[in-house]
């Protein structure tokens, strides 16, 4: 599975919309949804908030791991 679907099948998930994942990028919806249907690339500087937003790794999201583990909280 390429990254652009996984962050669609995360945000599906959760429940979360296009628009709040770009409003946390402080980006257009637009803009998100071409990341996300793999039209245009993805700046990798976007990949921390994605994380911190979704609460997922990164190594789920570019596919290192398949198991959905959620960020470890910093003391």
């Amino acid at each position: 599975m390429y990254y652009t679907q996984r962050l669609q099948w995360i945000r599906d998930c959760k429940n979360i919309t296009q628009k709040q994942i770009a409003d946390a990028l402080e980006i257009k919806q637009q803009q998100y949804a071409r990341y996300e249907k793999g039209i245009n690339i993805m700046p990798i500087t976007y990949l921390p908030k994605i994380c911190k937003f979704l609460n997922v790794s990164s190594d789920y999201i570019l596919g290192l791991t398949d198991e959905m583990k959620e960020l470890k909280k910093e003391d």
